[in-house]
């Protein structure tokens, strides 16, 4: 069971306490809970969020209280007196500090990060939560969830083609996490929780104050909707609203014949249509549901209906891109190839060019390449599946270039490899590893 996988760093007692809400939500679908504030306030729950918080670490909130701080004035006062707040009803989260990081298209995606105080009541709440709405949530979802992540997502979508479902709607929600109703939310929340407290902090995160200081202004303001994205509690929250969408679409799908062939695959709020065929009938159900029935906006300019059978089409998905190709060895096939995407490769380029930069010339060798190990090995490990060596090795001659002229700017007479080695040979015995040899 997936739900159990998430439990393994937790207390027996709640780990336990969690499978009884998960089996019980399991088996009466129809079934409100009334009784959880009293589990969120016990003190193994809010050590146990405190955990996953620091093992999250993050930075800190409008307050500048950061985990280091917590650690050391003390977590047992610290956990105490979120505790007495929480019993006492006089809990009330801070403003959330709204951040900004780039992305590939040169636009900047917002993030909103509560402090170390909120993070933890948040966990709490989700460790209660979590396994209720675990036991609605469909196959067809990846996203955010135990036992769950993007690499089973993109198996499903390879396993769909390998059946025959090559066409594929692709679309893209413009702002998700920011467009999100609050009201439809919590009639979404209310429909399996019914206890008042825990409807109250819900409400008390949706609606607080987002600070912003850009180019030296500070502004402060609340938002009649969405739920910030960086929040602990805010992946739970956009789950469970399109989870509607997921219920919807297959149990209306069920009903028309036309829709036999087609499957969704979602991973948060980045999801694909799969089917046989072109199908608009059922595009346009889609896009009924997301705009007029959720309050979502599609991003037109984004989302397309493409056949991977027809010459020059691919599919990128979760920085993985899929392409129909002709076989080599077997003159007249073909097969599905998958790998990491060209993008997904310029975004770790730039990466490599930040951490072996003119500043960090005066770090010995030895310790850039510890560095960029420790970026290369978590990259490498999501980017593995299906057949990455080619662009792996790409990426590899790449690093190994920036490596070279870090030794060659380093100082008036460059740092050369011993003269019976070339470089690649030199920085593999200073320990880089090799994206291009496949485990």
């Amino acid at each position: 069971m997936a739900l159990l996988r998430g439990n393994t760093d937790l207390p027996l007692k709640l780990s336990g306490l969690r499978q009884k809400l998960y089996q019980k939500a399991k088996q009466e679908p129809q079934y409100c809970f009334y009784t959880l504030y009293g589990h969120i306030v016990g003190m193994d729950t809010l050590k146990a969020a405190w955990q996953r918080v620091r093992r999250n670490k993050g930075a800190p909130g409008v307050d500048g209280v950061s985990i280091e701080q917590v650690e050391a004035e003390g977590v047992e006062v610290f956990l105490g007196k979120i505790q007495e707040e929480l019993r006492t009803r006089e809990y009330k989260p801070m403003p959330v500090r709204r951040v900004y990081i780039l992305k590939e298209n040169g636009k900047e995606r917002p993030l909103g990060i509560p402090t170390v105080r909120d993070r933890v009541v948040q966990m709490a709440v989700l460790l209660i939560l979590e396994p209720i709405f675990e036991a609605d949530f469909l196959e067809c979802s990846y996203g955010f969830r135990p036992g769950r992540g993007a690499h089973d997502a993109l198996r499903a979508i390879r396993q769909n083609l390998m059946e025959g479902y090559v066409t594929v709607y692709d679309a893209d929600l413009a702002g998700y996490f920011d467009s999100i109703p609050h009201d439809k939310l919590m009639a979404c929340v209310e429909m399996r929780v019914a206890d008042r407290s825990v409807l109250r902090l819900i409400r008390l995160w949706l609606r607080s104050p987002v600070v912003e200081v850009r180019d030296g202004k500070k502004t402060v303001k609340r938002n009649d909707k969405g739920t910030p994205q960086g929040g602990v509690i805010s992946p739970l929250l956009a789950n469970i609203y399109l989870h509607w969408f997921d219920k919807v679409f297959h149990k209306e799908g069920a009903k028309c014949e036309a829709w036999e062939w087609g499957r969704l695959v979602r991973y948060a709020d980045d999801f694909v249509v799969m089917a046989r065929r072109g199908n608009r009938r059922m595009i346009e159900y889609i896009e009924q549901k997301l705009e007029n029935w959720m309050d979502l906006e599609i991003n037109r300019t984004k989302t397309r209906m493409v056949t991977l059978t027809q010459k020059g089409t691919n599919l990128e998905f979760l920085g993985y891109v899929y392409r129909r190709h002709q076989s080599v060895r077997r003159k007249g096939s073909c097969y599905w190839h998958w790998s990491v995407s060209k993008k997904s490769v310029k975004r770790a380029m730039v990466q490599a060019r930040e951490m072996v930069c003119h500043q960090n010339d005066l770090l010995p060798m030895a310790e850039l390449i510890r560095r960029l190990n420790r970026y290369m090995r978590g990259w490498s490990e999501y980017f593995r599946l299906g057949y990455p060596q080619w662009m792996m090795a790409k990426l590899q001659t790449g690093i190994e270039g920036r490596l070279v002229q870090s030794c060659l700017r380093r100082s008036q007479r460059a740092m050369r490899p011993p003269t019976d080695r070339t470089y690649r040979q030199w920085f593999a015995e200073l320990g880089l590893i090799r994206l291009d040899v496949k485990a």
